[in-house]
C-alpha cells in the first residue's frame, strides 16, 4: 500500500476516535444533567472526572499500540480487557470519592471491582484463546500452502469475520488445487500431442527417406510407384499441418466465414460421397437418414468439414463389416447424429473426447492414425456457428451436434 493511502487511513482513524471520546463524554454529562439536576460544584466535578477519563483513555488509545508490542493475540486480547476493566475500575472509584462514601464501604467497592477485575481477566483468557487457535489455524494452513500442500484446510467453523476469512483460504485453495489440476491436464494433453504429432510426421519422412534413397541409389523397381506413395505421404503431411493450423485459428478466435441458408441434409449427402472410398478400403457401410430438407445458417464448408469429421472418425474406429449412420432431422435445431458400431466412447472420455490432441483409446489410436484433432476441430467450428456438439454413452460410438435453425 502506498504510505500516503496509509497515512490518510491513520488519520481518518485518529479522527473518529476523537469523535467518539467526545460524544461519550457528552452523552454522559447530558445523562447526568437529566437525571441528577446537578449543582454548580456537582456538575464542575462531574465534568471534571469525565474529561480526565476521556484524556486517560485517548492517551492509552494513542500511546499503548505504539509502544507496547505484543508476541500473541491472546495476549492483546486480554490486555485489551484489562486496560478496559481498568477505565471501568477507575470510574467507579471516582464516582465513589464524589459521593463521599465512608471508609469502609469504599474498601468493600474495591475489593469487589478487584474481583470482577479478576473474572474479567479469566473471561478475556477464555475468549481469546479459540481466537488465538483458529487464527494458528489459518497461519499453519497457509504456510503449509505455500510449500505445495493443496489438501490442507483450516478446518475453522465460525460466523464471525475471522470465519469469513478462513472460508475465504479454503475457497482460494480449492480453486488453486483446481488450476493445478488443469495445468497437469494440459501439460498431459501437450505431451500426447507432441507424441501424436511426432508419430504422424515421422512415420510418412521415415516412408518418404527411404524412397528417396532407393531412387538415388537406382534401386526402385517401379519409379513412379515409388513417387506416387511419397505423394501420398506429403499429401498426409499437408493434412495434418492444415488440420493445426486450422485449430489454431479455432482456439485464437481468428476463424472468420460467411453464414448462408444451407440444407445439413445435402451437406451431409456430400460428406459420405466424399467418404465412400475411405469406407470401402475399412469395409463399413456408409447410411444416410434424413426426413426432407433441414436448414439452417451456416457456413457450407465448415459444416461439411465437421460431418467428414465424424464420419471418418466413426469409419477408423468401425469393425469390418459394419455401418456407419449418419441421421440428419429437425430436433434442437439442426441435429446431426453420427453412430458407429465400435467400441464407443469411454465413460471417462465423454467430456474430453472433444478437447485438442485427445483420444479415446491411445493405444488403438495409433493404429488408426490421427493426432486426436478431429473431434476438437469439430467441436470449434460447431460452437463457432453458436451450436454445441457432445458425445453419449452405450453401445457404439454416437456423436450428436446441433445447429440453430435459421429465422
Amino acid at each position: 500500500m502506498a504510505p500516503h493511502c496509509l497515512g490518510g487511513r491513520i488519520q481518518v482513524r485518529a479522527v473518529k476516535a476523537v469523535v467518539g471520546l467526545l460524544g461519550v463524554v457528552v452523552l454522559g454529562i447530558a445523562t447526568f444533567e437529566v437525571t441528577m439536576r446537578p449543582s454548580g460544584s456537582e456538575r464542575f466535578q462531574i465534568v471534571a472526572i469525565f474529561a480526565a477519563m476521556a484524556i486517560v483513555a485517548a492517551a492509552v488509545g494513542y500511546f499503548f499500540p505504539r509502544f507496547v508490542a505484543f508476541s500473541s493475540l491472546q495476549s492483546s486480547v486480554i490486555s485489551i480487557a484489562v486496560l478496559a476493566v481498568g477505565l471501568v475500575v477507575m470510574s467507579a472509584v471516582l464516582s465513589a470519592a464524589l459521593m463521599s462514601f465512608s471508609v469502609h464501604d469504599l474498601t468493600v467497592l474495591v475489593v469487589v471491582l478487584a474481583f470482577g477485575l479478576g473474572l474479567g481477566l479469566m473471561t478475556a483468557v477464555a475468549l481469546a484463546r479459540p481466537l488465538a487457535d483458529d487464527l494458528e489455524a489459518i497461519r499453519t494452513t497457509v504456510q503449509r500452502v505455500s510449500l505445495g500442500d493443496l489438501d490442507v484446510r483450516t478446518g475453522v467453523d465460525r460466523n464471525d469475520e475471522l470465519g469469513m476469512a478462513a472460508d475465504a483460504v479454503d475457497e482460494m485453495i480449492a480453486r488453486l488445487a483446481e488450476a493445478t489440476d488443469e495445468r497437469s491436464r494440459q501439460q498431459a494433453a501437450r505431451r500426447e500431442f507432441l507424441a501424436a504429432v511426432g508419430h504422424d510426421l515421422r512415420s510418412p519422412l521415415a516412408a518418404m527417406q527411404a524412397a528417396v534413397e532407393a531412387l538415388e541409389d537406382g534401386l526402385a523397381p517401379d519409379p513412379q510407384r515409388y513417387l506416387g506413395s511419397m505423394r501420398a505421404d506429403v499429401d498426409a503431411m499437408s493434412q495434418l499441418v492444415d488440420d493445426l493450423f486450422l485449430l489454431s485459428r479455432i482456439e485464437s478466435g481468428n476463424l472468420t466465414f460467411e453464414r448462408v441458408p444451407v440444407d445439413v441434409a445435402e451437406l451431409a449427402d456430400e460428406s459420405l460421397e466424399a467418404l465412400e472410398p475411405v469406407a470401402r478400403r475399412h469395409e463399413v457401410e456408409l447410411r444416410l437418414e434424413a426426413r426432407g430438407r433441414v436448414a439452417a445458417d451456416a457456413g457450407p464448408a465448415e459444416i461439411g468439414r465437421v460431418i467428414r469429421n465424424l464420419v471418418d472418425n466413426a469409419i477408423r474406429y468401425s469393425p469390418p463389416g459394419s455401418k456407419v449412420v449418419v441421421e440428419v432431422a429437425n430436433g434442437e435445431g439442426a441435429k446431426v447424429t453420427v453412430t458407429d458400431q465400435g467400441p464407443g466412447f469411454p465413460a471417462a472420455m465423454l467430456q474430453k473426447a472433444f478437447e485438442g490432441f485427445v483420444t479415446g483409446d491411445p493405444a488403438r489410436s495409433r493404429s488408426n492414425g490421427g493426432a486426436g484433432l478431429g473431434l476438437a476441430i469439430a467441436r470449434g467450428l460447431v460452437e463457432a456457428h453458436d451450436g454445441r456438439i457432445w458425445a453419449e454413452a452405450g453401445e457404439g460410438g454416437k456423436v450428436v451436434f446441433a445447429l440453430p435453425t435459421n429465422s
